[in-house]
C-alpha cells in the first residue's frame, strides 16, 4: 500500500497541474520576421484540447513566451518555437510535463498545437504553428487547441526558413546565447499577450 502511495505521489510531481480554462480566449504574438516587425491573433479553443489551452494561458500570462526564436522551420511543414531564452527558465519547466488528450481538430494550416516527443505526456512548452494540412499528426496525439486568426497567415509565412540546422539540446542549455551567436536570421518572437474582445466564439 505504501509503494501504491508513493508511486502516486511520483505520479503527481511529474506531471504538472495546469490551471482551469474554459472560455475562448485570443492572443497576440508580435514577431520580428523576414518582412520586419508585425503581428498576428491566435484565437484559443479550449473545447479542442483544455489540457494544451490551459497551460498555454499559464504560460503567456507568465510572460514565459518573450523574448525567443522560432528554431525550426520547415516550409510546408511548421514552424516551432516555445524554448525559453534563458537556460535556468527553460530547466525549471522541462519536468513539468502536462498530460496527453484526444486529438478533436485535425492539424491543419494555422493551426497551433504542443509539441512533445514519442513517450506519453510528454507536452512542456514547445509549440508549433502548421504551415500545411498535417492530418498524419493526429495519429501520433498532437492536438491542436487553437488557429491563426484570418490573413495572420501571411506573418507566419515569412518566419525565417532555418529548417532544422539549430541544436535543440544547445537551445535549452544555452538559450538565445547559443541561437543569435550561430543562426542570428532566426526570426524572433517578441511577445505573446492575451488580448481581451478578440476571440471568435
Amino acid at each position: 500500500m505504501a509503494l501504491r502511495f508513493a508511486t502516486v505521489a511520483l505520479i503527481l510531481a511529474i506531471v504538472a497541474p495546469v490551471v482551469s480554462c474554459d472560455s475562448p480566449f485570443s492572443v497576440e504574438f508580435k514577431v520580428e520576421t523576414t518582412k520586419g516587425e508585425d503581428s498576428f491573433i491566435v484565437d484559443v479553443h479550449p473545447d479542442w484540447a483544455p489540457i494544451g489551452a490551459a497551460r498555454f494561458k499559464e504560460l503567456v500570462e507568465a510572460q514565459f513566451y518573450d523574448d525567443i526564436r522560432f528554431f525550426r522551420v520547415i516550409p510546408g511543414f511548421m514552424a516551432q518555437f516555445g524554448i525559453p531564452g534563458d537556460p535556468a527558465l527553460a530547466a525549471e519547466w522541462r519536468s513539468k510535463t502536462i498530460n496527453d488528450e484526444p486529438v478533436k481538430e485535425s492539424n491543419k494550416r494555422g493551426y497551433i498545437t504542443f509539441a512533445k516527443t514519442g513517450a506519453p505526456n510528454s507536452r512542456t512548452f514547445q509549440l508549433f504553428i502548421n504551415y500545411s494540412n498535417n492530418a498524419n499528426l493526429d495519429g501520433m496525439g498532437f492536438a491542436p487547441f487553437g488557429k491563426v486568426r484570418d490573413g495572420g497567415m501571411s506573418v507566419v509565412d515569412a518566419i525565417y526558413p532555418i529548417q532544422e540546422r539549430p541544436n535543440q539540446g544547445q537551445i535549452q542549455s544555452e538559450g538565445n546565447a547559443y541561437l543569435d551567436s550561430k543562426f542570428p536570421e532566426c526570426s524572433k518572437l517578441i511577445s505573446v499577450r492575451v488580448v481581451e474582445g478578440h476571440s471568435e466564439l
